[in-house]
């Protein structure tokens, strides 16, 4: 019973979001929540990472954030409401091995959500950031059990969290329940960055 409108777009390029967006506001007459959630991993040490490899990362983690939350905050001005939501990772707080071009971006995504809820919140905008830690999705299924056992170890919960975790905490930031909250950073993480 849920009307979906699926358009494909690449939200590296400027014209493509814009078009996106527009259909979703034409089609909805509103926009009322943006979940920035579009990632990519392409993990490599310092010695190794290529530019190309670098760009690609930063140009779909964080200039994609960018062009979708512009794009969006336009219409939600308008409106004089609206909540945007941005993936970040538990990596943006302390560095990973290996993710110099991973944690750049999740870095600056807590960067432009802190901006942008000082820059939006006078429209009724609210913007928030949630960053996941170890979470069991079909990225991580191809790590090898030793790893897995080891990093869930290191979560005082002692597992790795589940897809409906990350979802739940976007479910609440996007509510009324939330309505007081904005330029803050949820940690759904099993309290691995304490």
């Amino acid at each position: 019973g849920v009307k979906v409108l699926p358009i494909k777009t690449d939200i590296r390029f400027d014209d493509q979001v814009e078009t996106a967006i527009e259909k979703v506001n034409h089609e909805f007459g509103s926009i009322d929540i943006l979940v920035n959630n579009a990632g990519v991993l392409m993990d490599s040490t310092l010695k190794k990472l290529e530019s190309d490899q670098f760009d690609a990362v930063i140009n779909v983690n964080l200039r994609g954030v960018y062009l979708c939350g512009k794009a969006a905050a336009d219409i939600m001005r308008e409106q004089g409401s609206g909540v945007i939501l941005n993936a970040s990772s538990v990596v943006a707080h302390n560095g990973n091995f290996g993710q110099t071009n991973y944690v750049a971006s999740k870095t600056g995504v807590i960067g432009m959500t802190k901006v942008w809820a000082r820059e939006l919140g006078k429209d009724g905008i609210r913007v928030n950031a949630v960053a996941p830690g170890f979470i069991q999705t079909d990225m991580t299924a191809g790590m090898p059990e030793k790893i897995v056992q080891m990093m869930g170890e290191k979560v005082p919960l002692k597992r790795w969290g589940q897809p409906e975790d990350v979802a739940n905490a976007y479910t609440f930031l996007a509510s009324d329940e939330a309505s007081y909250i904005s330029g803050t950073v949820l940690n759904v993480d099993g309290g691995v960055v304490i």
